[in-house]
């Protein structure tokens, strides 16, 4: 269906191929007034042809009322525009029809070929008419008023009604090229919206993983310590009253030291994190929030006070004064490192000697530290351990290992872990040094 574009709607609520009823109703309107103006020029018509007056008036309000389709057939009520334009008849339905077919989405070259034909009809229609009433002495004028009136009238009939209908129908075009615009940003709105809903779930999950492994880092091996110091007190209780003060005098510090850590954690993460929700709860929407609490715990994490390499005799000797025997050598030059590899080397140090109390208590271990020039790798090897202290009977949650390998990947570097040939363990990673 060819359409003109005036009064476009996307719902279909008239009848026939009308959009709306108002439409079909001004379009019967003027079909009913071009029906009318071409039934009374048939009257003077059928005078010079010599037919019947009623002849002549029917056939006008026959071609009249072809304005009726103009909206569905608008070459059809050109054409027969043209072909009445002889019997000086449908004036209104030349007018009507050659806006009605100008403002639809027909071919440009077929929209100028009916213009043309229709102006270069009116043209010699007019010509002849002012040439015969200037041989009849009804019309004195100069020779050149008849080809300028004619010419004058054909432009005036035509190039209104094609112009504004060309207007019409690119504004129209440019309304819908608009609309399918904004309807595809509302799609890239809606599809961008689900996307940030499914990063910060993303995000969510990646903070909670997150959160978890410093919480398992930061408590695990103080309460393994604290475990084993307590073990190491109730054997000696009786038998070295000097001892077993000792011992609970380190578990009391041990405890002491994974509460301020937990306590510590837990003060940055809410004064980091509920800031940050109440900034965004006040300005976005709920699917925002969770990101924003993801980021504000990322941030609160990383500006807690973490762990160095400086570090790393302090932990050594707090294993050995559980009972283990450590042996730490460092290779290369000793430097500083960035915040987040310096934390992760030690982690995976602490975590390593955490499992080697859990499950190979006892056991002789040695940590080793190489500084290369653009890494840094750590390893921690226990022997085989004894079969009467083979465990403290500490209860393990199998996330030790993945956490250190989430740690050492996460800065590009490689974890590798499993027992050896002797019957001990080993962990080693690889860290970049930027």
């Amino acid at each position: 269906m060819t359409t003109t574009g005036e009064d476009h709607v996307t719902a279909r609520g008239g009848p026939w191929w009308w959009d709306r009823r108002r439409s079909a109703v001004f379009d019967v309107g003027l079909a009913v007034v071009s029906a009318l103006e071409c039934a009374l020029e048939g009257i003077p018509f059928a005078w010079e042809a010599g037919i019947p007056v009623a002849v002549g008036v029917v056939f006008g309000l026959l071609a009249g009322s072809v304005l009726l389709v103009r909206r569905k057939w608008p070459i059809a009520v050109v054409l027969v525009a043209i072909a009445v334009t002889p019997a000086s008849m449908g004036l209104l339905m030349g007018v009507v029809g050659l806006y009605s077919l100008a403002a639809s989405d027909l071919p440009r070259r077929i929209i100028g070929s009916l213009a043309g034909m229709q102006s270069l009809g009116v043209l010699i229609v007019m010509f002849v008419r002012l040439r015969q009433d200037a041989a009849r002495g009804d019309l004195d004028v100069g020779d050149w008023i008849v080809p300028f009136a004619s010419i004058t009238m054909a432009l005036g009939v035509t190039a209104p009604p094609l112009l504004l209908g060309l207007y019409v129908g690119a504004r129209r075009r440019l309304m819908e090229s608009l609309r399918e615009r904004a309807d595809s940003l509302e799609r890239e709105l809606q599809l961008l919206a689900e996307r940030a809903e499914e990063r910060a779930e993303w995000a969510r999950g990646e903070e909670r993983t997150r959160i978890a492994r410093e919480m398992h880092d930061v408590v695990a091996h103080r309460v393994s310590l604290m475990v084993v110091h307590a073990a190491a007190l109730q054997a000696v209780a009786r038998k070295d009253p000097e001892k077993a003060v000792k011992n609970a005098v380190l578990v009391g510090d041990m405890g002491r030291q994974a509460l301020t850590e937990l306590r510590e954690m837990l003060g940055v993460l809410r004064s980091g994190g509920d800031g940050a929700l109440r900034r965004e709860r006040a300005s976005v929407p709920l699917a925002a929030v969770g990101a924003a609490a993801a980021a504000a715990a990322s941030r609160a994490v990383d500006e807690g006070e973490g762990p160095c390499l400086s570090e790393i005799d302090e932990l050594v000797g707090q294993s050995a004064a559980a009972g283990m025997v450590v042996d730490l050598s460092v290779e290369g030059e000793v430097r500083a490192y960035a915040p987040e590899v310096e934390s992760t080397a030690y982690r995976v140090v602490q975590e390593a000697l955490t499992n080697v109390h859990k499950h190979a208590a006892g056991a002789k271990t040695y940590v080793r530290l190489a500084h290369r020039v653009s890494e840094i790798a750590m390893q921690v090897e226990n022997e085989p351990p004894s079969g009467a202290v083979s465990s403290a009977g500490l209860p393990s949650g199998g996330n030790g290992l993945v956490g250190m390998k989430e740690r050492v990947s996460a800065l590009g570097g490689v974890f590798v872990s499993g027992p050896t040939d002797a019957g001990g363990f080993r962990v080693s990673a690889v860290i970049p040094a930027s």
